[in-house]
């Protein structure tokens, strides 16, 4: 009898542990593009250990001052992604989270100098997690998200390669400079040596409202948007006047905004939603 008791406590210990993903934040691949290696933090969904079926794959960036293991350790990406799934709101997905920390920090190419992040993103992270781990390889089954400066990233990111992202949910985006003025005066504290045809081309390609007013309309709606920021939030402004250029445009996406500052508590509260978003895409409405 108390034998039996146990093999049952055992098992109920294994089932527990099946509805569980795993989150691994010390990752690594060597970038020739940056000339280092790169650090990342996977998640993977509960039965990945136990089936063999390939998933999709949400690239989560995060913002300024944090790593490959802010939305780990203050988004909690396990926690929630784990409920999502387990409520039916979320289809079992890989998420990838980058550093875009080390070195230099941001998600660009910086012109003038070897630092390509842009590049490294494209020709070999997304290469190296699609090969190593079992993720479908379609644009219908990839999505791409982040917060602040990955906010902006996950504007640049899908405005420039519509071709490789099904939804994009940019969350307290930080959009670029709002003026080519503004722009100037970061190039002369970043101390480039650079003329104004090379300021106001690079202006153009990193500011989401100038790829959304110069853009082809037909490529930025083949991507599904979401785009989220609170009423407190200081970038407020930037995500406003892109949904206005996205209406203007008649770029289908949803706009949201709730009440909050520029937090994890309010991103935290949008990661569930942004799972359900990418999720629809994935299941194909």
């Amino acid at each position: 009898m108390k034998t039996r008791f146990i093999i049952i406590l055992l098992c109920i210990a294994g089932c527990l542990s099946a509805q569980t993903g795993k989150v691994f934040d010390n990752l690594s691949m060597k970038s020739e593009i940056l000339k280092m290696d790169r650090k990342f933090a996977i998640y993977l969904p509960p039965d990945y250990e136990t089936s063999e079926r390939s998933y999709p794959v949400l690239y989560l960036l995060h913002g300024a001052g944090d790593d490959q293991t802010g939305w780990v350790q203050f988004g909690e990406v396990l926690r929630i992604t784990d409920q999502a799934i387990k409520d039916g709101t979320a289809t079992p997905m890989i998420i990838v989270m980058p550093d875009a920390k080390t070195g230099q920090m941001g998600y660009f190419n910086v012109p003038q100098t070897d630092w390509r992040y842009e590049d490294f993103f494209f020709e070999e992270l997304m290469p190296y997690v699609e090969n190593n781990y079992r993720i479908k390889k379609e644009k219908r089954y990839r999505a791409i998200s982040g917060l602040s400066m990955g906010g902006g990233g996950t504007f640049m990111y899908a405005m420039h390669r519509p071709d490789l992202f099904s939804s994009a949910a940019p969350l307290s985006a930080y959009v670029g400079p709002l003026s080519i003025e503004q722009f100037k005066e970061q190039v002369k504290r970043m101390n480039l040596k650079t003329s104004d045809e090379e300021i106001e081309a690079y202006f153009k390609r990193h500011n989401a409202i100038s790829l959304i007013e110069d853009g082809d309309p037909k490529q930025i709606s083949s991507v599904r948007w979401f785009i989220d920021c609170g009423d407190d939030d200081f970038l407020y402004e930037g995500n406003s006047l892109v949904h206005i250029a996205m209406k203007k445009k008649e770029i289908p996406h949803e706009y949201r905004v709730r009440d909050g500052g520029h937090t994890w508590t309010y991103w935290r509260e949008s990661l569930p939603v942004v799972l359900k978003f990418v999720s629809d895409a994935f299941h194909q409405y």
